[in-house]
């Protein structure tokens, strides 16, 4: 399992592209029996309008933009999956994630 600090995050859902603000998000990418998948995890989200949309609604498909802490930018494609109670949310990888 490889974890990388995120310093920016952007999702684009219903086209319109939001930047996120959160206090700490971070990128796991998990490596088991010859197949890869990943997922996001932000904390300390301050966008609580954002949180309750998405966890009014089945459309959970949004496309993602980022940096790692050290400089590294990815983009993909996931899902959405809001914690309004806690100002969280994950993002589910769909796909491969191209250079990692």
């Amino acid at each position: 399992m490889e974890t990388y600090q995120l310093t920016e995050l952007s999702i684009t859902y219903g086209g319109a592209a939001t930047r996120l603000s959160f206090s700490s998000a971070r990128l796991v990418i998990v490596s088991d029996a010859g197949y890869k998948l990943w997922y996001v995890e932000v904390d300390g989200m301050t966008q609580h309008d954002l949180l309750r949309r998405f966890n009014e609604t089945d459309q959970l498909g949004v496309a993602l933009n980022g940096i790692t802490a050290g400089g590294r930018p990815f983009a993909g494609s996931g899902y959405f999956h809001p914690n309004e109670q806690h100002h969280a949310a994950a993002i589910r990888g769909d796909g491969e994630l191209p250079g990692f």
